[in-house]
């Protein structure tokens, strides 16, 4: 039979293979080193064509504020340097290296920012801008992967030694990030100037509940029940007993789905509940039997905050339009009138009147009053029922003003505030004749728990401080959020809820008074320094 030597193909020998093998590490080598050139040219000169924002964006980090001038050059710089040492044969392997540490800190930055960081600062320009900071971090670790990758195939080092170098410098970069985030919250934390007096049997553990994420927020608490909303689903709510027998999920309905909402959020307060957005603005109610609310106030004014007092009264943090600070404001929705009042004399402006004016709106039912405390100075305002004036309380820590950063980025006309800002008092709630206040600021003696929060009680018909005492929680993560309601303490730690009970030995009648959110002969009349506005 004659042979087709056409169809007869050469037998590739053992040198070819080799080569072809050899081309194509070669290849994925040069294509790795090209997709880091262009990353760190790309985000190099999107920093430096708007170096102000860059500059302004590091001031914002918890981390970095305090190097915000010096990192603003070099890390724009360091990314160049590699880039042009990564397009030179001869130093290939060593901008390999240098940019895979580069992208293990960027990632254990990232990481910290997440979970252990007070706020989350904006991310970096150009197109990782439109990137969330979890999508930012996938990102990182495809291209710490692709570093790796690259490096293992290169023909200088052996596997071994090459994994050995990279968990080292690994260890390293995280290390340095590491050492700069315990470095600053230290210096922001520690204040030998005040004690406290701690109560070590305060509470009694009950029960815990992990949600598994902690998108959740602590939406309402009465008559032993939680409710929780989503910053993720605003729309959804989940309520949960306090004996942990009951478990629910369902969506509330409101009449309106086209308005521009940007932050909403819901407070239930039976028998009604509401959802508000103060950047609409737009505040509806309904009842919780039926959870369908419908516009209870359009319109009316923007504002930061809300509280809810009884069923025709709605507090507010909002911009005063006569100071352009921060002001308390009064709502009032009723079949007999409807009003928005003022008093700008409540709260006061020590640097800005915005950051510095910055805190929470509470209402504390059994005594009629509001309460205003300030995030970062040791005050908290109390007014009567019509936000007439009461009382300005202190708190132990020794911070009567402000000590804020605040970064302005010209171009934009905007202020943001930075990393190095110090939070006095980061959350609070009241129920009865105490106020409870969770500072993280650390006093003399005192050692960081990572496994508990501390909070501070204290007598606000007295107007004094009481005693402390910590919170236990799961280990490496923070407290986000805490109600009172009776004897019952629930809060909040990254997903999980942890439930107590106040002991009445140290709390007596204060905290046990009964709960009613309606007004009982109080005046309702609008104060002199107020500005009322009747519609």
């Amino acid at each position: 039979m004659p042979i087709n030597f056409n169809k007869l193909k050469p037998i590739p020998n053992r040198m070819e293979r080799r080569v072809k093998k050899s081309n194509i590490i070669n290849a994925t080598i040069l294509v790795g080193s090209h997709l880091f050139v262009f990353l760190f040219l790309y985000a190099a000169v999107s920093k430096l064509l708007d170096f102000e924002t860059f500059t302004v964006q590091l001031a914002q980090s918890p981390l970095l504020s305090a190097y915000a001038g010096f990192i603003a050059w070099a890390v724009p710089g360091i990314e160049i340097l590699i880039a042009c040492l990564l397009v030179i044969e001869r130093f290939r392997t060593l901008a390999l290296y240098a940019s895979f540490t580069l992208m293990v800190m960027f990632t254990a930055y990232i990481f910290i920012i997440l979970n252990f960081s007070d706020f989350v600062p904006c991310s970096c320009g150009g197109v990782l801008e439109k990137l969330s900071w979890t999508q930012h971090l996938i990102f990182n670790l495809v291209f710490i992967v692709l570093a790796a990758l690259a490096l293992f195939l290169s023909k200088e080092y052996n596997a071994k030694k090459t994994l050995l170098l990279l968990v080292t410098l690994a260890i390293i970069g995280i290390g340095i990030v590491a050492l700069l985030f315990a470095f600053s919250e230290k210096k922001n934390y520690r204040n030998n100037a005040f004690e406290r007096r701690y109560i070590s049997d305060a509470i009694i553990y009950k029960e815990d509940y992990d949600f598994g994420t902690n998108n959740y927020y602590i939406a309402g608490f009465r008559d032993n029940t939680i409710y929780l909303g989503n910053y993720q689903a605003p729309l959804y709510l989940k309520t949960l007993t306090i004996s942990l027998d009951s478990l629910k999920d369902f969506s509330v309905q409101i009449s309106d789905l086209d308005l521009p909402y940007r932050r909403a959020r819901i407070i239930v307060e039976p028998p009604y509940f509401y959802l508000g957005d103060g950047t609409v603005p737009v505040i509806f109610r309904g009842g919780i039997l039926e959870w369908n609310a419908t516009i209870f106030s359009y319109g009316e004014t923007n504002f930061k905050d809300f509280e809810i007092s009884d069923s025709t009264h709605i507090g507010l943090t909002t911009i005063s339009q006569v100071t352009s600070t921060t002001t308390l404001g009064l709502l009032e929705k009723s079949a007999l009138k409807d009003s928005l009042i003022y008093n700008d004399e409540i709260i006061t402006k020590q640097i800005d009147g915005i950051f510095d004016t910055d805190g929470e709106l509470l209402w504390n039912a059994q005594h009629k009053k509001w309460i205003y405390i300030y995030y970062y100075r040791n005050a908290y305002e109390v007014t009567h029922p019509n936000l007439q004036f009461d009382f300005t309380g202190k708190t132990i820590d020794t911070i009567s003003k402000a000590v804020l950063d605040i970064a302005h980025h010209s171009h934009k006309d905007q202020y943001k505030k930075g990393g190095k800002s110090i939070v006095v008092n980061r959350h609070a709630a009241t129920y009865g004749d105490y106020l409870f206040v969770n500072s993280e600021r650390l006093g003399r003696n005192e050692s960081p728990l990572d496994s508990a929060a501390i909070l501070d009680v204290y007598d606000i018909i007295n107007k004094k401080y009481k005693f402390s005492f910590y919170l236990n929680h799961q280990p490496n993560n923070k407290l986000t959020d805490f109600r009172i309601d009776g004897d019952n303490l629930i809060v909040l730690v990254n997903g999980r809820l942890w439930i107590y009970k106040l002991k009445p030995e140290h709390f007596g009648t204060g905290s046990n008074t009964t709960h009613t959110g309606q007004y009982q002969d109080e005046d309702r009349t609008p104060v002199k320094n107020s500005r009322s506005l009747i519609h």
